[in-house]
């Protein structure tokens, strides 16, 4: 029977193994009742989160998070991660027109959905940090604008009101920066050679793999309700460990120590490429 006095939050996170559980009600709180709003795509909740509250907790894109408590937007993160994954493999470019790779890619035109895109953030770190590239010497084409209002993409970079795949077939574009919808095109392929390779060694080298999103709370949950939020983050616990582990690697997280060096890298990405207007450590996100 349900609690008629428990406290409702309005939540938004994706469909994973480990939320599903919750999902469906397999996991449950006796004071605490999860409300789940479904947006699909997942990142079109990240806007209305960060701009106005729209969700008591949603899922969040890790440099929205960042740009976010840069620039004072009330949201906090939990140390849950929704979505990880190795980025090797998501600079791609059309072998018909050439090879490429990470050494041919000064003064070429790269694209990316947007400049604060999570992903672009990672490859463009390995990229600049593993690799050697220069980003100044790279023409980056977004297409369309970040979560916050108050960013605005670096000067140089050039926005397209075209299809990036499209570019990128056409030879408009030498390169793009994909998220989790890769084109399933086998003319395609990546910059970056024998990619999840590449990603073991980085794996080893930095003992980590790259968060693209954890879940936020507003500040007005935690100040008035911090009781609620950490039960939704033991919620959210209960369900990792329903789902069980999924592969050798935990590309799901809990914690802050498993969190921190995930996020100082991906905070030192965001300071070099000039995301945020000031450098932040990991503890201002809790």
């Amino acid at each position: 029977m349900s609690n008629p006095s428990a406290t409702t939050l309005r939540i938004a996170i994706g469909d994973y193994p480990h939320t599903l559980p919750l999902k469906r009600g397999e996991i449950v709180s006796p004071w605490l009742k999860l409300d789940f709003v479904e947006v699909k795509p997942m990142h079109k909740a990240f806007k209305p989160m960060v701009r106005e509250h729209a969700f008591d907790a949603s899922e969040m894109a890790l440099v929205t998070a960042l740009q976010g408590a840069a620039y004072g937007k009330g949201l906090k993160l939990l140390p849950a991660a929704m979505l990880a994954r190795f980025q090797h493999g998501t600079v791609l470019h059309n072998a018909e027109r050439g090879r490429l790779t990470p050494a041919d890619l000064p003064g070429k035109r790269i694209g990316v959905r947007s400049y604060a895109q999570t992903t672009g953030v990672w490859i463009r770190g390995i990229l600049e940090n593993d690799y050697g590239l220069d980003l100044s010497g790279v023409q980056w084409v977004t297409f369309e604008d970040g979560h916050l209002a108050e960013f605005h993409d670096p000067p140089g970079v050039v926005r397209s009101g075209h299809d990036m795949t499209e570019m990128l077939v056409s030879g408009e574009l030498d390169a793009a920066i994909y998220g989790a919808a890769m084109p399933n095109d086998p003319r395609l392929q990546s910059v970056i050679p024998d990619p999840d390779a590449a990603a073991l060694a980085w794996h080893a080298k930095h003992k980590l793999v790259p968060v693209n999103h954890m879940v936020a709370v507003t500040e007005e949950l935690t100040r008035d309700n911090p009781a609620a939020a950490a039960e939704l983050y033991r919620l959210l616990e209960a369900g990792k460990k329903a789902a069980g582990k999924t592969g050798a690697t935990d590309t799901t997280p809990f914690g802050k120590d498993a969190n921190r060096p995930c996020l100082e890298l991906l905070l030192t990405y965001a300071v070099q490429q000039r995301l945020i207007p000031r450098p932040l450590t990991v503890d201002e996100l809790w």
